[in-house]
């Protein structure tokens, strides 16, 4: 750490996060001297993922001060074992494994097939040092099947699979032959090469409008197409020109990388696996990090002599640094960002003593077990008819987040506060109450997180005004699948610090290291 104010520095990147993490990746091979830090003790920011010890300290600080957090509100609640075993008489209580049997994402969110970051990963070579496994099925909530069925166990006699390809909808038992024929319809439409449609068709209404006036899409199926493109808004406030591209994406990523799916997650983490990935490869290529340091204070000084490396940072315990670029993240206390306002979205992590296999089924052969499935709650479902849809994801074992026998459920709704999280906990109840008296919930977190929700368009770096070379990047996403713009402002960045010495087209693509093949 003494070093540190020793050397000049090219590139000063403050935060861990998933984007400034895939600059320093980006920049590895760059020649440029990088200096990587992080005002926690932890890698990841937003993005992090804990141990049970690390989220428990976690929450704590974040109750301490929540001022300069994206995160606030935040709680774990343990239910008394002593209680369930009275409950269920002599029978042992299911029982929480060791601190580190868990791996638990603040921001878990999964890559489609056809991302542009899974195309990064394997061009920089970084997807050497990451296992993916499968995102399988999404499924509705269909209250009115489960109150028909009441005596069966089970998540799916309470969920309907949505069709996400062409195969799917002809397979489907719970869709009319009527239905079947507009949703073909529909589809062959969205999945149409850009070049043969309608230039002039109007996206700017909301999905709801847009399904029922120009395909005549039954009430039935609004629901399951909106889950297909996650937005975490109500219809009405689901533009088209955000919903359908996602569709496109959803049904042009199947199969893409293997049979029967569309979308993986990284093994042990998540995105937070990822990102580590990517700080590792920029470690062996000559970035240097420092956790557990903020930058305390920061001079831009406008004199010839220091035009070259006009900040002098203050860091923590370590002195001062000198830098030509800085890089940090957005204020969180800004109401308004440049990619639209900050919202609040009310999340969860619960721990659960079951497996939900029905919820991850092999649907086409020689496909893989999925390890991860995607449930919508629509807000009436839960006797909340204005509100968002709820949206949960099943992690099994397989994801190497929990010990065998256990699966986590990741839950987020864009409604904050205790109405937010009181859906959130009706959800779970509901899941788990369908597989029976063996199931209950372990642990939970329970928090807020501020950000942004993608609405279609590409976000970009903020500058102070008057003041070169200080770069901030946006709030992080609330998105539950990867959205590529998170990559795009990595290369805007990039390019800010190579200018013109370097194509685009060389932005994360590199050649095995002479001796170190396994090496990205």
């Amino acid at each position: 750490m003494d070093t540190l104010s020793d050397t000049t520095w090219d590139v000063i990147i403050n935060g861990t996060g998933l984007a400034q993490s895939l600059l320093a990746l980006a920049l590895s091979r760059s020649g440029k001297k990088v200096l990587h830090i992080d005002s926690n003790r932890y890698y990841g920011g937003p993005d992090a993922a804990f141990s049970l010890d690390e989220a428990q300290e976690w929450a704590e600080e974040v109750n301490k001060d929540s001022t300069e957090s994206c995160f606030r509100d935040a709680s774990i609640f343990v239910p008394d074992s002593s209680a369930s075993e009275a409950s269920e008489g002599t029978t042992a209580a299911p029982q929480l494994a060791s601190n580190r049997s868990y791996t638990l994402s603040l921001s878990p969110y999964f890559l489609h097939a056809r991302s542009q970051l899974m195309s990064a990963l394997v061009s920089s070579k970084v997807f050497r040092q990451l296992e993916f496994m499968a995102v399988g099925s999404w499924w509705i909530y269909t209250p009115e099947q489960a109150s028909s069925e009441n005596s069966a166990l089970g998540a799916e006699k309470i969920f309907s699979r949505v069709p996400g390809n062409r195969e799917d909808v002809f397979a489907a038992t719970h869709i009319s032959m009527k239905s079947k024929r507009t949703l073909m319809r529909l589809l062959r439409h969205v999945t149409q090469p850009k070049e043969e449609v309608d230039g002039d068709e109007d996206m700017s209404m909301p999905l709801k409008e847009y399904l029922t006036s120009k395909f005549s899409v039954p009430e039935e199926l609004h629901d399951p197409l909106l889950s297909l493109s996650l937005s975490q808004l109500s219809h009405q406030d689901t533009p088209a020109s955000y919903a359908v591209p996602r569709i496109q994406r959803h049904i042009a990523s199947i199969g893409h990388l293997g049979p029967g799916f569309g979308a993986v997650i990284a093994k042990y983490g998540g995105g937070a696996e990822i990102l580590q990935a990517a700080c590792r490869a920029s470690a062996v290529g000559g970035g240097v990090y420092a956790l557990d340091t903020p930058i305390h204070d920061l001079l831009w000084r406008t004199t010839p002599e220091f035009s070259e490396h006009p900040f002098l940072a203050m860091l923590g315990k370590t002195g001062t640094v000198q830098a030509k670029f800085i890089f940090c993240p957005a204020s969180h206390d800004l109401s308004e960002q440049a990619s639209g306002p900050a919202v609040d979205v009310s999340r969860s992590i619960n721990i659960v003593s079951a497996t939900f296999p029905s919820l991850f089924p092999v649907t086409v052969e020689g496909a893989p077990v999925p390890a991860t499935a995607v449930l919508m709650f629509p807000g009436d479902t839960l006797g909340s008819p204005q509100s968002p849809p709820v949206y949960v994801q099943v992690h099994s074992s397989d994801t190497g987040e929990c010990p065998r026998h256990q699966s986590i459920i990741y839950c987020s709704v864009a409604l904050p506060g205790p109405e937010g999280q009181s859906l959130l906990a009706s959800a779970v109840d509901r899941l788990v109450q369908a597989e029976g008296s063996s199931a209950s919930v372990l642990w939970s977190l329970r928090y807020t997180h501020r950000g942004n929700l993608s609405n279609g368009e590409t976000r970009h770096l903020t500058t102070e005004d008057d003041i070169s070379n200080l770069y901030k990047f946006p709030v992080s996403s609330l998105d539950l699948a990867f959205e590529d713009d998170a990559l795009e402002l990595a290369k805007e960045a990039w390019k800010k610090v190579v200018g013109d010495e370097v194509d685009d087209d060389d932005f994360m693509k590199f050649d095995d290291r002479d001796g170190a093949s396994d090496d990205s």
